[in-house]
């Protein structure tokens, strides 16, 4: 069985709605021998003359009076299902968002987070999970809606990024520590012993590069995968940690904190999404949430 015109579903719907070939050609922008001929295709595919002359005019016959109201429900379902959904009504949106991020994240974006979608969607729920490394499975299987990190060569390239925000590595030790005074050089903070945050156990990055261009290396005595538990131990204890200021910004507080005594590139922390998720109008107001909270924080962390 052949598959009917569904094109012929618009025509039928202007046909009915104008009861004139004449006026409904106008409307749809076809000839008069055009819409005749469509009229005639319609007729045939649903056995029925569908209009028939009274007088000088068309009346409708029972069969396209029944198919009226159908029709035009049909063509207005079609128009909405083809048409960019537009989010007209967020305090009526129930979903859930997974983030995948760091626990630094969380900590200091989290809060400002959380309330601005419960000020403009209290349906939505946030879910924060750990990024154990780079993978994009996730995201592509939509498991996961949102990444951020440092986008890289083993960042994948069919992924959309956005930076949110510039960071810099930095020293932090207890109060009290030994570089908490005096002058802070290369060969002394090599010297110390070091917590490594680190999700592959290796001592790889900006940090061991510039140690190494000048002759040293740390002594690196704990591996962590997380910030939160680097600044932990080394709030308890003599251990040094470098971590992302930005990220570290909460975590840290009532610890000394230093700019490391080289140089290290920034990084640039960023929003990752797949782009299958990209259209949707959820999930874009989302992505503008994370952003401008991002921007609002740090600005109202510089002005203190």
């Amino acid at each position: 069985m052949s598959m009917p015109d569904l094109n012929l579903l618009i025509t039928l719907d202007v046909l009915l709605a104008e009861g004139s070939v004449a006026r409904a050609a106008q409307r749809l922008r076809l000839s008069p021998s055009a819409m005749s001929r469509a009229l005639a295709r319609l007729r045939e595919t649903t056995g029925d003359p569908l209009l028939v002359r009274a007088g000088r005019g068309l009346v409708p016959t029972p069969r396209a009076l029944e198919l009226r109201e159908r029709v035009s429900q049909l063509v207005q379902d079609a128009q909405a299902a083809l048409r960019p959904v537009q989010l007209s009504d967020l305090p009526q949106l129930e979903r859930t968002f997974t983030l995948r991020t760091s626990d630094g994240f969380v900590e200091n974006f989290g809060p400002r987070l959380i309330a601005r979608i419960a000020a403009e969607a209290p349906g939505v729920v946030m879910r924060f999970v750990q990024k154990p490394d780079k993978n994009s499975t996730l995201l592509r299987e939509g498991s996961v809606d949102l990444d951020t990190g440092v986008v890289g060569a083993a960042t994948s390239p069919e992924l959309h990024t956005r930076a949110l925000f510039r960071d810099r590595f930095i020293g932090v030790v207890r109060r009290g520590h030994a570089l908490s005074q005096g002058e802070i050089t290369p060969a002394r903070y090599a010297a110390g012993r070091h917590v490594l945050v680190s999700r592959r156990g290796q001592d790889l990055g900006p940090v061991a590069e510039a140690l190494a261009a000048l002759g040293l290396q740390r002594q690196i005595v704990t591996i962590v995968a997380g910030l939160s538990a680097a600044l932990s131990l080394s709030r308890a204890s003599d251990l040094i940690a470098t971590v992302a200021e930005r990220h570290s910004g909460n975590l840290s507080d009532g610890m000394f904190s230093f700019p490391l005594p080289f140089s290290t590139p920034a990084i640039t922390v960023a929003l990752l999404w797949h782009p299958r998720m990209n259209a949707d109008p959820a999930h874009r107001w989302l992505r503008e949430c994370v952003r401008e909270v991002c921007t609002e924080q740090l600005s109202s962390t510089a002005g203190l």
